[in-house]
């Protein structure tokens, strides 16, 4: 059952249960969310990356997975989004082979997103936080 935690204002969170109906889940909530915020050319690439992040926190968390988009303030200015998971570990990249069926989203983040890190989960949470901002088009 997805926990929805906010969706007004300049941030929208959820929650998802740690399964695989999560991932098409969370595009379908974000996209709508990017469309009420009138971001709908970045409905794409963000939906992309979310997945990516929340499949790859399905391989290896246990817990419920957090999604988090903040809007930004003003015209010129980046969309942030935050994929959330209980366990502590950052993420990491790895350098897949072209027979491999996995290993390559935490690359697609790193090259389609203006910027993405990870840290310690928010306050009130265990885990980690993995991020992109996505600059607004121009």
């Amino acid at each position: 059952m997805i926990g929805v935690i906010d969706t007004k204002g300049d941030c929208a969170e959820w929650d998802f249960p740690a399964d695989p109906g999560a991932v098409r889940t969370a595009r379908t909530v974000v996209r709508a969310q990017l469309g009420d915020w009138n971001l709908t050319p970045l409905g794409d690439i963000t939906v992309l990356l979310v997945s990516e992040l929340v499949t790859n926190a399905l391989c290896h968390a246990s817990g419920p997975i957090g999604v988090r988009l903040v809007r930004p303030a003003g015209p010129i200015g980046t969309l942030l989004v935050e994929v959330s998971d209980p366990l502590p570990d950052p993420p990491l990249a790895r350098t897949a082979s072209p027979e491999d069926e996995g290993g390559r989203g935490l690359q697609l983040v790193a090259r389609a997103a203006r910027s993405w890190g990870t840290r310690p989960g928010r306050t009130g949470r265990a885990g980690k936080t993995v991020w992109f901002e996505l600059a607004l088009p121009g």
